[in-house]
């Protein structure tokens, strides 16, 4: 793979209308800004990130943990380009446009998530690999559906439709962004049936062409093409750096807050990142306030700082194998041995700590169970959608969403689609609504 093919500003579905005329915003920049306006981004300020959405004590919600790993992909890319642009001082393509490339694609990476955290995946996966929704394997492979993207269903993949996807009255291209973007979010460049029972695929079925034509544009190199599979795009190893940066320390700052880590703890887990000699300093920055949250949130900055430092280093120490493919990993897999010992050693607190707490499963338990009852009704109404009951269901689904599509396979991804874009208030709301457990008032 090479930079100057890598770094395309072509938008999908308007590459007719693509040209090099300079405008104030570069494309990578509109990228960016289209997303910040857009509804799908607004949506995510009411759906879980870990912990229950805020009472007293205001948590990550899925829109903050979007803002900072875009915050802190920016810096990574910032790094890289500057970097990159070092070691080839007359390359004719757009390095210094990687920060705002990686910005825009952190932005864009939780997008297609659904309601109530992860578990909210799992709880679709479930419904159609162990659930109610079995019944329909048969009907969907006898129209040359894929079942895998229901089995295995995957909220990056969704992430990629919402996109790419032309939505009923939506313009084709679906958000129209540029290529070198939607490339960068996807961490699993191969289709369900390609990700060996591991449940981590890139695209649907429904986008698989549209995937092939911005990987092949992008020069990205195809390991196989049935099942179809690529390599990563480059710029995907910092929004996956960005992210896994963020979402652990971010957790323990907000585990802190909640009272499920005490200071002692936290203050440990964070120092456990530096060396002696830093620390002792970093132990008499923290005394230049008394507030306990200050001096964690110093800690917090300190530790994503050096985490971006060691991310961004081991990029361009490996760039030539992640050009050619070769690189395996995440880049935080790679960093040096005491960073990477603390890191390990927060991931362990984390899942004994904070993911297993009983709030945390309780989100989850509420999670299958909403999630579970709309895919039955929405479901059943789409499969049988003259009778009365039906028609009164299919009327709350916006018009954008296919419902009467001609395969059965794009009928469930449209419900999947109405589903995923739920917040959790709307998705619980209309859980409620539907049972009878609450009625409109007059």
């Amino acid at each position: 793979m090479n930079w100057k093919q890598l770094l395309s500003a072509k938008r999908f579905g308007m590459e007719k209308y693509h040209d090099d005329k300079h405008h104030d915003r570069t494309d990578f920049q509109r990228d960016y800004d289209r997303l910040i306006f857009s509804s799908p981004f607004r949506r995510l300020q009411n759906k879980t990130q870990v912990f229950p959405l805020p009472g007293s004590i205001f948590v990550h919600n899925r829109l903050t943990h979007s803002i900072e790993v875009s915050s802190v992909g920016r810096s990574l890319g910032v790094i890289v380009g500057r970097e990159l642009r070092k070691k080839y001082p007359a390359l004719d393509a757009a390095l210094e446009e990687i920060g705002s490339i990686v910005a825009a694609g952190c932005l864009a990476h939780d997008l297609g998530n659904p309601p109530f955290g992860h578990s909210g995946e799992t709880a679709i996966t479930s419904y159609f690999s162990e659930g109610n929704g079995k019944y329909l394997e048969d009907k969907i492979n006898a129209e040359g559906g894929r079942w895998e993207d229901f089995t295995n269903f995957e909220g990056n993949a969704n992430s990629i439709r919402l996109l790419i996807h032309q939505f009923n009255g939506r313009r084709p291209g679906g958000f129209v962004m540029t290529y070198s973007m939607l490339a960068s979010i996807v961490k699993y460049p191969y289709s369900s049936i390609a990700a060996n029972g591991k449940g981590k695929f890139g695209f649907f079925q429904a986008e698989e062409q549209d995937f092939k034509k911005i990987a092949d544009e992008l020069g990205m190199h195809c390991i196989q093409d049935s099942p179809l599979k690529y390599t990563r795009h480059p710029l995907v190893y910092l929004v996956e750096a960005a992210d896994d940066i963020c979402y652990k320390i971010m957790d323990i700052e907000d585990a802190h807050k909640l009272g499920l880590l005490s200071t002692e703890q936290t203050i440990e887990l964070f120092m456990n990142f530096f060396t002696e000699e830093r620390r002792a300093k970093m132990y008499k920055t923290m005394q230049v306030v008394s507030d306990i949250n200050e001096q964690i949130a110093y800690l917090r900055s300190s530790v994503i700082g050096l985490l971006v430092d060691e991310c961004a280093r081991v990029f361009i120490e490996n760039e030539e194998s992640i050009l050619n493919s070769s690189f395996s990993g995440a880049l935080i897999k790679h960093i040096s041995s005491l960073p990477d010992k603390a890191y390990k050693e927060a991931t362990t607190v984390s899942y004994k700590k904070i993911y297993k707490t009983k709030d945390v499963v309780d989100i989850e338990l509420a999670g299958h169970r909403i999630i579970g009852f709309l895919l039955d009704t929405l479901i059943a109404a789409i499969e049988n959608p003259h009778a009365k009951y039906s028609e009164l269901i299919l009327s709350r689904i916006p018009e954008q969403y296919e419902t009467n599509a001609s395969l059965l396979y794009e009928r469930i991804l449209s419900i999947l689609d109405f589903v995923s874009g739920m917040t959790d208030v709307y998705a619980l709301d209309l859980y409620r609504k539907i049972t009878g457990m609450s009625l409109p008032t007059i």
